[in-house]
């Protein structure tokens, strides 16, 4: 059942939490997805099946919870999933990123590293503001969206993506890319080789710029960015299972 929770910066968010014992294993989406997709409910009911305390929730501008996506920014999102583990979890937390949700969860390990006790990510994003949208726009889009503050990029996946001067501003005051990048817990990275929206260079230099004694990257042979079908799911079972 849904329920909503009133953040300390104003926002309203959707989530549902299963209790059950620890630790927590919260899910971060992706961007412009929900809560409701298959990863998230798959692994609700993964959870669910072992007894395990789950987590998952929709970003402002996302899904169920209050706001426009394009009023959004990368420290939004990162304000959302600290306030939702803060109010709604406790003790430790196995964290699953998914596209954004991975450099979501690369943000909350650097906020709050004494609570992560593992990680996952899948088709993980981290700095993909500068280096896929900023980078990836011409003269023309560049000066276009710093004089009317936003441009329409297109999606392989989704209707065009609306991006806004705020959101390249504000996703260069998160980059996790640019300084050291302690991971001193299990990290898992699962990664489709198919992927359009994330390559695996993005993959290999996230494995290559963190630290930490155990990273492990899974390049997946065919897989998409979805990453969601019945194979791809087991992989992610399996990859908590090693960080859990």
């Amino acid at each position: 059942m849904t329920s909503y929770l009133n953040t300390p910066q104003g926002r309203r968010l959707a989530y549902e939490f299963t209790a059950g014992a620890g630790p927590c294993i919260v899910f971060l989406g992706g961007l412009k997805s929900d809560m409701e997709g298959t990863k998230a409910l798959f692994l609700q009911e993964w959870a669910r099946a072992r007894g395990r305390a789950f987590l998952r929730f929709d970003y402002s501008g996302h899904g169920q919870s209050d706001g426009a996506f394009e009023d959004g920014a990368i420290g939004d999102w990162a304000e959302d999933t600290q306030a939702a583990v803060s109010a709604l979890t406790e003790g430790p937390l196995v964290v699953v990123g998914s596209s954004m949700g991975g450099w979501q969860a690369l943000l909350l390990a650097r906020a709050m590293p004494e609570r992560i006790a593992g990680m996952v990510t899948v088709a993980a994003a981290p700095d993909f503001t500068e280096d896929g949208w900023w980078e990836g726009l011409d003269p023309a889009q560049r000066t276009a969206l710093l004089q009317t503050g936003r441009v329409e990029l297109p999606s392989d996946y989704m209707e065009p993506y609306v991006v806004t001067r705020r959101m390249i501003e504000d996703g260069r005051r998160h980059l996790v890319l640019r300084a050291p990048l302690s991971i001193p817990f299990a990290l898992r990275m699962l990664q489709g080789t198919a992927d359009t929206a994330v390559s695996t260079a993005t993959a290999l230099r996230l494995l290559d710029h963190a630290t930490g004694p155990d990273i492990r990257l899974t390049l997946v042979r065919d897989a998409d960015h979805r990453f969601s079908d019945a194979p791809c799911l087991d992989l992610i079972a399996s990859a908590l299972d090693e960080v859990s």
